[in-house]
């Protein structure tokens, strides 16, 4: 027993071949890991982008980030290709300043375009004094025909006025006349005879030029141009909002620009193009504080026959398109489908009704309100042309035939 107590333990021997092994292999592994990174490596460099330090990674404090480098390919006289790097550049505060002062300088230059209109009413009080009520408003040159310039206003401000002058950017007064007026739109056309105007005024002034506002976009940066020649900036917020009006539907621009639903002017494009008409109480929807501007090109056809001198047809019905997607949905023939008739207009008087869809304006296939004032626009006033809809009753729609009295609205 006390033999066994004794006993001494003893530690397992070292098994030095097997350690020479395991150190071996580990070895070789990082070899092998080390060879296979270079050889990668190797492959896959020539493909990644070159870092040099025109690159901005990003913007310090009041610095505005770019996008990475652009590159614009030109073919060289030999045939090859030529690279040419344009490199990024950080924005600082005093970049934004320039910004808005090549901004103020394109609205200050499309100002000389602007001018001021006065109306004058002769009226007769209760002791039968006479007595004078003037307004005012707002115009822009849109047209110099050799004998007469040409100004867009709105038809409240001619509209019954006896007298009538414009205020040049010179701030030259010449008596001007009233040409021709839309009631639907609120837009009205007056003249000022060249022969009254002195070579230092024409000198002064501008015409503006209507550009395309089909192509605007949310975030465009536009200028707007009201009265008293005051200019702000700003951007478009949404081209989507539209407002309805008699046959037909107006596209109206929102802004981010403070403004009043008692303001009218111009709102033009950073090349100085007017893309809109700031028109008081034209707006889209609750947005009294901010400027909206009916799209020119939607009102550009009314403006060029107002400047000819012609009536603009009125049938008189509120409609909308009905597209492929609401005829498949609710079973509704594609057209125009009128949402209201205007009492005693024309179409009132025909007997189209609320619900109808028009078809065919004059023997001319109708698809939407937009060719449906297309034809309108074509039509004599006074004179009958057929309307074609189609009305629901009990077994669906029927196809009607309406004659219609083109008219002018008062």
């Amino acid at each position: 027993m006390e033999d066994f107590i004794r006993e001494k333990i003893k530690d397992k021997p070292v098994n030095k071949k097997k350690i020479f092994i395991k150190v071996g292999v580990s070895a070789l592994c990082g070899i092998v890991f080390a060879v296979t990174a270079s050889i990668v490596f190797c492959i896959l460099v020539p493909h990644f982008p070159e870092k040099d330090d025109n690159e901005q990674i990003m913007g310090t404090e009041n610095e505005a980030y770019l996008e990475p480098i652009q590159q614009d390919s030109q073919n060289t006289q030999d045939g090859t290709e030529d690279t040419q790097t344009v490199i990024p550049q950080t924005l600082t505060l005093d970049d934004y300043q320039s910004i808005q002062n090549e901004l103020y300088k394109t609205g200050a230059s499309a100002s000389r375009s602007i001018v001021g209109i006065t109306s004058v009413v002769d009226s007769t009080d209760i002791f039968n004094n006479s007595y004078e009520t003037e307004g005012q408003g707002v115009g822009v040159i849109i047209k110099d025909n050799g004998k007469q310039l040409l100004i867009l206003t709105e038809k409240n401000i001619v509209d019954g006025a006896d007298k009538l002058s414009v205020t040049f950017a010179n701030d030259i007064v010449v008596d001007a006349v009233a040409v021709k007026y839309d009631s639907n739109t609120g837009i009205a056309i007056v003249s000022v005879d060249k022969s009254l105007i002195d070579e230092s005024t024409m000198a002064a002034v501008s015409i503006a030029k209507i550009g395309n506002s089909n192509i605007m976009s949310r975030g465009a940066l536009v200028i707007a141009l009201e009265t008293n020649y005051s200019i702000m900036t700003g951007c478009i917020t949404s081209t989507s909002n539209t407002v309805s009006a008699q046959d037909n539907n107006f596209s109206v621009f929102t802004t981010d620009i403070v403004s009043s639903e008692l303001q009218s002017g111009i709102l033009i494009n950073t090349s100085g193009d007017v893309i809109g008409l700031v028109l008081k109480g034209f707006n889209a929807a609750d947005v009294s504080n901010t400027l909206t501007a009916v799209a020119i090109s939607d009102i550009e056809p009314i403006i060029d026959m107002l400047e000819e001198g012609n009536n603009i047809p009125y049938i008189g019905i509120l409609g909308t398109t009905v597209t492929e997607k609401i005829a498949n949905r609710y079973n509704i023939p594609k057209g125009v489908y009128i949402k209201e008739v205007t009492m005693d207009s024309p179409a009132f008087q025909a007997g189209l009704q609320n619900g109808d869809v028009i078809t065919e304006l004059n023997n001319t296939k109708v698809t939407s309100i937009e060719n449906y004032h297309t034809e309108l626009l074509s039509l004599k006033p006074d004179e009958t042309y057929d309307v074609t809809v189609k009305r629901k009753g009990s077994n669906g729609y029927t196809e009607l035939t309406c004659q219609v009295k083109i008219s002018v609205m008062d």
